[in-house]
């Protein structure tokens, strides 16, 4: 249900449960987050993407009940994907929800195709974000609107989130196309110049 292609330093990892909204389940989430570790030293480059047209609705809903909603394994995930020394991007092929927004977040880019939302119903659900999610979100969009989408509960339409700079392009067409166009100079550079950059950036 994870799907991993390697090519020339760049790893695609993809999301691929498309009848059940791309839900993750535990299984699904060690995948990925063994995938983010072992592309920590691998590879050049990263995407997170999906199929179908919901990038991933969060935890699987029977998985969520028992347990999974508050399991350390998506902790581990993005920390590992926030520690990549190169370029990560999440192509957002459709809507992110819940947990998965993690991922998202974790990335340096996020893109998406448009029509999509982002949110992440903890409010609604009684479940507190994971520990890392709510900093992030904030960094990015300033502390108001990180509680409209925690708080609120609001959904947000990719093109205001665009506005808000939670989301950086929306992308007409091939979404991890453009993705792979935004890893090629990282790509093409030495590792070490890629992470010295990244570095000065913080």
């Amino acid at each position: 249900m994870i799907r991993l292609k390697q090519d020339e330093g760049l790893w695609i990892a993809t999301i691929d449960r498309p009848d059940k909204a791309n839900s993750l389940t535990a299984s699904m989430l060690e995948d990925l987050a063994r995938i983010a570790e072992g592309a920590l030293t691998g590879a050049r480059g990263l995407i997170v993407t999906g199929t179908g047209k919901v990038f991933s609705a969060g935890a699987d809903l029977d998985e969520a009940r028992g347990g999974l909603a508050v399991s350390p394994l998506w902790e581990r995930l993005s920390g590992a994907i926030a520690r990549h020394p190169g370029l990560t991007v999440c192509a957002l092929n459709g809507t992110v929800a819940g947990g998965a927004m993690g991922m998202a977040l974790a990335c340096d880019l996020r893109i998406s195709v448009p029509g999509a939302k982002v949110f992440y119903p903890v409010m609604k659900l009684g479940f507190l974000p994971q520990p890392s999610d709510p900093g992030r979100l904030a960094a990015l969009v300033g502390p108001a609107r990180a509680k409209m989408i925690l708080m609120a509960g609001q959904k947000i339409p990719v093109e205001e989130a665009l506005h808000w700079g939670l989301i950086d392009r929306v992308v007409e067409g091939d979404v991890v196309a453009a993705a792979r166009e935004l890893a090629a100079d990282t790509l093409a550079a030495e590792p070490e110049h890629a992470r010295a950059i990244k570095g000065l950036i913080g």
